[in-house]
Formats: C-alpha cells, structure tokens, sequence
C-alpha cells in the first residue's frame, strides 16, 4: 500500500492506476515542469476508500 501519495490508502486498484499513469508520462511527457491532471475527484476515491476498509473491517460503521 502506497497510502495517500498514490491514492487513498487500501485502494490498491487506484493507487495502481495512478502509478502507471505517472510513469507513462515520465515517457511522454515533453517538457521540464509538465502537468497532467488525470479525471479523479479525491471525493469519489475517499468514499470508495472508506467502502474497502468497512469491507475489511477495518474501521467502525
């Protein structure tokens, strides 16, 4: 588990996308300083987080 710098901790699935877009960019990109936003709202990626730890039991409902 990467935690919050690759997504929401536990959410192995979106912290598994994020890291393989970061490093197709590292091979795209064309410029020092480049940005690319990818379409994820921290919102949706928090809820489904909580969903993945009250399925593992991990926090109280």
């Amino acid at each position: 588990m990467m935690g919050h710098h690759f997504g929401v901790p536990r959410h192995k699935e979106l912290q598994r996308r994020i890291i393989l877009e970061m490093l197709d960019f590292l091979t795209t990109a064309t410029r020092s300083g480049e940005v690319k936003m990818l379409p994820l709202k921290w919102a949706n990626a928090r809820q489904e987080g909580k969903e993945i730890e009250r399925r593992l039991e991990l926090k109280e409902v």
